[in-house]
């Protein structure tokens, strides 16, 4: 992945966070290699800051696709653990938003919560007429519709350890449908 972008998102979210205690939530687990790296860069920048701003991690599971569908049921697993989050400031950073239906669905779980404020990472959005019209506060890339495996994101659990971020074709889908 070009490490650039990344560090642009790392950089935006510290210029309007800064200042604030900041709980980062993964999406697992097709996030966890883009909310590594941003972290990565997160972390740089509060070195090389006057200010170091207070960050602590958590994560939670959700599962919504069985082969290259969604099941229309987001599966959380690990939201029961969220009760701590009460008046604090959370970025939830996630791999790709398609649809917006799990991220509503985790948005209104963080809310029973109480957080001071919650803003949305997304490494991907996907350009699709079957969206929500729901859009994260920070975005790294928007991409065609289509089903896209690699740097974490997969397919029946396939692909997650690829690199690079590549279009998972007819044929591959069927060799490795369940």
């Amino acid at each position: 992945m070009d490490s650039s972008w990344t560090e642009r998102l790392a950089r935006d979210i510290i210029r309007d966070m800064g200042g604030h205690h900041i709980v980062a939530l993964c999406v697992l687990k097709g996030g966890y290699k883009f909310f590594a790296d941003l972290l990565d860069y997160i972390k740089a920048l509060n070195q090389n800051n006057d200010k170091s701003v207070p960050l602590t991690v958590d994560f939670i599971r959700v599962k919504s696709y069985c082969n290259d569908k969604s099941t229309n049921n987001v599966r959380v697993i690990g939201g029961d653990e969220l009760s701590n989050l009460s008046g604090k400031v959370r970025p939830l950073e996630s791999d790709i938003v398609e649809t917006g239906r799990t991220m509503q669905t985790l948005l209104s779980l963080l809310s029973e919560c109480n957080p001071k404020m919650v803003k949305v990472v997304s490494l991907l959005v996907k350009r699709t007429p079957r969206s929500s019209g729901y859009r994260p506060d920070y975005i790294g890339f928007e991409v065609p519709d289509a089903f896209l495996v690699g740097y974490a994101l997969d397919y029946n659990e396939y692909f997650r350890d690829l690199s690079h971020i590549c279009i998972l074709n007819e044929e591959a889908k069927e060799k490795y449908r369940v």
